[in-house]
């Protein structure tokens, strides 16, 4: 089969690979319908994140037609079963998984050791992300072998077009979650950076929470134009203070509730020297995180408010202000997301009508396209903000 495979730093490629098989009762084979290149997958095509190996194919949002089962599926799955595959791998029957904490199971992590000496305790595996989160191959592919795949999926009806459903895989449940962690009352202003994929679901996800404003902080226009067409107020920071028009948008009180939807990889300006400090540090692996958001939310946080962070961090981040954040008293709310969570409801909001995710996408192109769109995604050409693959 053909599939988008890592060979190393900003190296991506469309190769042949074995097709997979089942390899434990649980399994199932889907066939891909669609898949996309999620943000946090530059993560990896930059190698700021530790544990890919050349070999490694990409990819955890994707949605198919089941064309084989293990024989431990039982009824839960069968042939010709149309699902959306949440990119973390769930067991179903652990404490964590019991509790709703999906992207913690205690189960999946076939790499348990790895993720236990880096992050003091195993998290869930996951779909195309790195081996310290199990090393699973991913699902930028034409096929894809799902474990735990009884508990692994999200079944979807037909007659609703691929492009409303796939990002239950992924970023609608993350915008979701973080705007959930975020406690918003109808007195709230929510400040959103970042209005890439995720943010825009966020924006939209805490308008449909009843926020009483949603401000959404970014620079690309494209971006910003998506962001007003869901009701929030934009602020482009090469244009003007994020911290000055904060001010003026919450009569010099500060946002109630802050969600940073940019993670590791915050813009680097020479009018921000320390973005500047923090890209030198990375370039010498003094620090692996450019947490320059993280930094600014923070301070401008009204007190007592609540800080989501859905942004993928990867290790080590300089300089936080931990007195502000004490002194305040913030609450901050982070993790992976727990898909299955969220699904039911949103995917009833989508049969609905309540909202389209399908507004985000701006390129599909075949597979084989792959790498040349990872490099147009990360440069943001021809206003390129989602990217759908068509094995």
């Amino acid at each position: 089969m053909k599939a988008l495979v890592w060979h190393g730093k900003e190296d991506i490629r469309c190769d042949t690979v074995t097709d997979p098989e089942i390899q434990d009762p649980r399994d199932a084979i889907i066939k891909v319908t669609s898949c996309a290149i999620c943000g946090s997958d530059l993560h990896l095509f930059h190698n700021f994140i530790p544990g890919m190996m050349p070999g490694d194919i990409m990819g955890h949002e994707t949605m198919g037609e089941v064309v084989e089962v293990g024989c431990g599926v039982d009824s839960k799955l069968k042939k010709g079963d149309r699902i959306v595959v949440p990119f973390t791998i769930i067991c179903g029957e652990c404490d964590q998984c019991k509790r709703g904490n999906f992207s913690v199971c205690e189960t999946t992590n076939r790499k348990k050791h790895l993720a236990d000496k880096v992050f003091g305790h195993s998290t869930a595996g996951l779909f195309g992300y790195t081996h310290l989160t199990g090393g699973y191959p991913g699902g930028q592919a034409e096929y894809l072998r799902v474990p735990f795949a009884d508990a692994t999926h999200i079944k979807v009806p037909a007659g609703i077009p691929d492009e409303q459903l796939l990002f239950l895989s992924d970023i609608f449940p993350t915008g979701w979650q973080a705007a959930v962690q975020c406690d918003i009352v109808p007195t709230d202003t929510v400040a959103i950076w970042g209005c890439g994929p995720v943010g825009q679901m966020a924006i939209r996800s805490a308008i449909l929470l009843g926020a009483n404003q949603v401000i959404a902080i970014d620079c690309l226009p494209e971006r910003l134009s998506m962001a007003e067409a869901a009701g929030a107020t934009t602020i482009n920071f090469e244009n003007e203070s994020v911290l000055e028009r904060l001010k003026e948008l919450t009569d010099g009180k500060g946002p109630e509730k802050c969600i940073d939807c940019v993670g590791m990889e915050s813009h680097v300006s020479a009018s921000w020297p320390d973005t500047l400090l923090d890209r030198a540090k990375q370039m010498v692996m003094l620090e692996s995180d450019r947490p320059h958001v993280l930094r600014e939310m923070i301070y401008v946080c009204r007190p007592g408010g609540i800080i989501s962070v859905p942004g993928v961090y990867s290790g080590f981040s300089d300089k936080l202000p931990m007195g502000a954040f004490m002194n305040k008293g913030l609450t901050m709310r982070t993790g992976q997301t727990h898909v299955n969570r969220w699904t039911d409801d949103l995917l009833r909001r989508i049969e609905q009508g309540e909202i389209d995710p399908s507004f985000v996408i701006t390129h599909t192109v075949p597979l084989e396209q792959g790498p040349e769109m990872y490099q147009m995604f990360r440069d943001k050409r021809d206003s390129c903000v989602k990217v759908v693959l068509k094995p």
